[in-house]
């Protein structure tokens, strides 16, 4: 089978990537030149221990960027060989084709603002998973996450197994800015363990709709902020509770039949529910 040419980068790795060895110590023997390995910690000085806890020096490799196979000769490939391509070229064209009707479908209707925070939201919780199980499998840390509701803050701790070093990522929300834990928790664990934070991440868009399990944020009519976690979503009203019957009027700005202001959501998290 046809080999992948690797792109690469002569730098310190990070958590994560994979590198090539390319030069490899004459006094190792538990790898090879062109051996393709993940980094499951760092040593510090550019060393680092991959996946299985193999110590690789810096010199020995280089960062792996990107990669690309070259065509096979189709003479040369046996029946395996043949039927492994053919399953992976339906693939890809099943794949060209979904996208080439996803991105119609895109010019033909843009999503909303809500429409991308929920896709970098889900994006954000898989990606917290992605990385505890990378995590797990390489026993590289032990990982802790505390969230800070009143502070609207999440600390990401990940600690070096059997030693006393530790790293530490911080993701605070600004006070205009909408917290939603999810995201807070995939930027505070990727800034703990040295992986670079997706943009999305830092520019998500503000939620334009209110759900149940939002908390809301308005000004009453005497001039106090006031808040409540939405119980309810019903006929463009969102319910405090179902007892006193007390919400807030979303298309109108208006509380419990007295003038109310600035009605937002400041927290979409919902934790414990279903989303």
């Amino acid at each position: 089978m046809t080999q992948p040419i690797y792109k690469t980068e002569k730098r310190k790795a990070r958590v994560g990537e994979r590198i090539l060895i390319t030069n490899v110590n004459v006094m190792e023997n538990r790898y090879k030149n062109g051996a393709v390995l993940l980094v499951g910690s760092l040593r510090g000085d550019g060393a680092v221990y991959d996946d299985l806890g193999r110590l690789v020096y810096l010199e020995e490799y280089e960062v792996i960027v990107g990669e690309h196979t070259p065509a096979s000769n189709l003479d040369e490939m046996d029946c395996d060989e043949l039927i492994a391509l053919s399953e992976a070229v339906m693939k890809a064209l099943r794949t060209r084709s979904y996208k080439l009707g996803y991105d119609q479908g895109r010019l033909e209707a843009p999503k909303s603002d809500q429409q991308k925070r929920d896709e970098i939201v889900a994006q954000a919780k898989e990606d917290v998973e992605t990385l505890k199980m990378r995590n797990r499998l390489s026993k590289a840390f032990n990982i802790e996450i505390v969230v800070n509701s009143e502070s609207r803050s999440v600390e990401a701790t990940a600690k070096v197994p059997n030693s006393r070093k530790s790293f530490y990522g911080i993701a605070k929300c600004a006070p205009d800015d909408c917290f939603n834990v999810h995201i807070g928790k995939a930027i505070a664990l990727r800034r703990a363990l040295g992986l670079e934070v997706p943009s999305e991440y830092l520019n998500v868009p503000q939620p334009t709709e209110v759900r149940v399990g939002d908390v809301v944020e308005y000004t009453t009519y005497r001039g106090r902020k006031s808040t409540f976690k939405v119980e309810r979503v019903e006929n463009g009203k969102a319910y405090k509770d179902t007892v006193s019957g007390t919400y807030v009027r979303l298309n109108a700005g208006r509380y419990h039949g007295y003038p109310a202001t600035d009605t937002k959501t400041i927290d979409d998290s919902r934790a414990g529910e279903d989303e």
